[in-house]
């Protein structure tokens, strides 16, 4: 594997981070974290022989760096591995779960190692469209990826594959050869509080009521002097949710409807499940971070020639100042010659735990590698 990387900034224009030296016509996958007009033409002349995959984002990840309104692009040269695509318009199709499933039937399962998904982030169910992923690929493949950001506006997120942008895209990377090997981690690092309560109404992604009380309710009375900067200081306090098999889940809050008394979550919500608020642990989090990268490496300590980091929004706001720590804490694992690239998202896709059951993730460090032997 030969890997190149740029990083553009309306400043500067564009910097080269790390060059392998090889020839850009033998590059097949080039992405790019960040967008601006032109972008795919400007790739395309560059690349003419790569799969182009483009979207919006909360923050752009490159190397150690976490940067805003800039563009991370990482060409990629795999020698001993096959790629291939499918692309699906969620305005085209029922809903997120037949998406998942639109996706899964236009890629080739023979040979198939590793899905890579990147999702427009405000049309789109995560939670339904992993499912429909699920249920159309071979039982095993691993699936990883996550939503695009419009940093912390949510209003845009757009994402192009082989084209220019757009709303509404969702697009899969599938991974073939046996001497590819694709690692992952993920890991949340928030600190829980309050008692758990029962879901006891919700459709899809909206929780309407916890133990019978109004759900927006008693978000507002654990929230205290946060509950007036709602919906954007949800992102300080998402909620962690769990079934009766005990592997939990954090989910971010998107909006709230003070008609309905109602929270609007980036994934499902399910009936019978238990919730507990959580916050923020300055120290907990960047560990985290360390975390999901250790989850990566094997025994052996193999360090990977490839690390795409997908962190959430909601960690780069509480972070803040000290957001590329988590990043400069996953360079330390991976030492100096592993390329880091990356964004914050709306959400964070990736088995959950050691488990191939994948799941939407939010407030994670999500990590997935690769290495060609």
């Amino acid at each position: 594997m030969k890997i190149i990387q740029k990083k553009f900034t309306s400043q500067k224009g564009w910097e080269t981070i790390r060059n392998d030296n090889f020839d850009l016509v033998k590059c097949n996958l080039v992405i790019a974290f960040g967008t601006m007009p032109e972008l795919y033409t400007i790739l395309k002349n560059d690349f003419p022989n790569a799969t182009i995959l483009i979207n919006t984002t909360a923050g752009e990840i490159i190397d150690t760096q976490v940067n805003e309104n800039s563009i991370s692009l990482t060409g990629i040269f795999f020698e001993k591995t096959v790629i291939k695509t499918s692309a699906v318009d969620i305005n085209k199709v029922k809903n997120s779960y037949e998406a998942g499933v639109e996706l899964a039937e236009g890629i080739e399962k023979e040979g198939l190692k590793n899905i890579f998904v990147i999702s427009d982030g405000q049309k789109v169910n995560g939670s339904d469209l992993v499912l429909g992923l699920q249920k159309t690929l071979p039982t095993g493949t691993i699936i990883t990826g996550g939503l695009a950001g419009d940093g912390a506006s949510f209003k845009r997120t757009l994402v192009g594959l082989n084209e220019s942008p757009v709303e509404g895209r969702i697009a899969i990377i599938g991974f073939y050869g046996d001497g590819l090997i694709i690692k992952y981690g993920s890991y949340g690092g928030w600190d829980s509080f309050g008692p758990e309560r029962l879901i006891t109404k919700s459709k899809a992604n909206v929780l309407y009521e916890l133990d019978g009380k109004p759900a927006l309710d008693i978000y507002k009375m654990y929230l205290g002097e946060y509950a007036s900067e709602l919906p954007s200081s949800a992102l300080l306090f998402p909620l962690s949710i769990r079934s009766d098999e005990n592997n939990s889940l954090v989910r971010t809050i998107l909006s709230v409807n003070e008609d309905e008394k109602s929270l609007t979550f980036a994934g499902n919500m399910p009936e019978g499940y238990y919730s507990r608020l959580m916050k923020a642990n300055f120290d907990r989090l960047i560990e985290g971070a360390s975390t999901a990268a250790q989850n990566t490496i094997d025994n052996n300590n193999i360090k990977p020639d490839l690390a795409i980091l997908i962190s959430c929004i909601g960690r780069k706001l509480v972070l803040n100042q000290r957001v590329e720590e988590e990043v400069e804490e996953i360079r330390a694992i991976y030492g100096d010659k592993t390329a880091i690239t990356g964004f914050y998202s709306y959400g964070e896709i990736s088995p959950a735990f050691n488990f191939l059951k994948c799941e939407l993730h939010n407030q994670t460090m999500t990590i997935t590698t690769f290495t060609e032997r």
